[in-house]
């Protein structure tokens, strides 16, 4: 019975290491550039987040891209994106790539990169805060409906739209979005280390591409994500050809969630296990 468990348990064994080396796993990789990809609206950080601090102390990885294609989102998520960039630029290097559209929250989190490496077309910038709200009390009467609200503080319903904003409710939201369109401002020069004065100008909104965000310093070379990589590498000290790890949510194959009890008895937690794959770049 002894020698049938440790039979099993080295066979488990051996086929993890197999399958974790053959899919590049981060432990059996030395001097690796790791690309962590920011897509699509930023809505919840955590992921990105648990990938940049999973990184910090990994010895394996020299240095870090941060791939950027986004056109912003939800403010507290850019904010936490961008303290998990400066955590990690205090252990090494984090250069950002930016894809076709890299604005609004999408280039808060670019500017607490080292540097960043857009491509001339791409659409970046758009230093802003919105807010949008709508008022469908004409719509209400049409049909014969009347919104009723019921409320205990003077703000609670602000913004809604079963009625007319009033011009205090106005003023006070103006101020809430100046106060955090001037974090972002604040943000963008501290990352790019330069002047606010030299920042806020170009902060009304307006959308740039990666050629005018070259000559407005907030980008600070042309190319490509390979470009981003090379760059990482040789600020990481890596010599020669660097090695990619991308990080990217994977299903561990049948075999690995039926050992490891994941199918039906496992945390589901883990189910959605996070893994560094290594290889060279895709066709991009």
């Amino acid at each position: 019975m002894l020698f049938a468990a440790l039979g099993f348990f080295l066979i488990v064994g051996l086929a993890s290491y197999t399958y974790l080396a053959s899919e590049g796993f981060a432990t059996f990789s030395k001097n690796a550039v790791a690309v962590v990809t920011v897509q699509g609206v930023i809505e919840d950080a955590s992921d990105i987040v648990r990938s940049l601090d999973g990184l910090t102390d990994n010895e394996g990885v020299r240095a870090v891209v941060l791939r950027v294609d986004s056109p912003g989102g939800g403010v507290a998520p850019s904010q936490e994106i961008y303290g998990a960039i400066e955590r990690v630029r205090e252990h090494k290097p984090v250069v950002a790539s930016l894809g076709s559209v890299a604005a609004s929250g999408g280039y808060y989190i670019a500017s607490a990169c080292d540097s960043i490496v857009a491509n001339p077309g791409t659409l970046t910038g758009s230093i802003g805060v919105i807010m949008e709200t709508g008022n469908v009390t004409e719509l209400l009467k049409k049909l014969g409906v009347q919104g009723v609200v019921v409320k205990a503080g003077k703000f609670k319903d602000i913004g809604s739209p079963l009625r007319e904003m009033t011009d205090e409710e106005r003023r006070f939201l103006e101020g809430l979005l100046a106060n955090v369109h001037e974090q972002f401002i604040v943000a963008v020069a501290k990352g790019r280390k330069l002047p606010e004065d030299q920042v806020r100008p170009l902060a009304d909104g307006r959308i740039y591409s990666g050629q005018q965000a070259l000559d407005l310093h907030l980008v600070d070379a042309l190319g490509g994500l390979r470009d981003a990589v090379e760059l990482a590498a040789t600020r990481g000290g890596i010599h020669g050809e660097p090695r990619w790890l991308e990080i990217e949510k994977h299903q561990p194959p049948w075999w690995w969630r039926r050992i490891t009890g994941l199918i039906e008895e496992g945390p589901a937690a883990l189910q959605g296990l996070e893994f560094l794959y290594m290889g060279p770049p895709a066709a991009r």
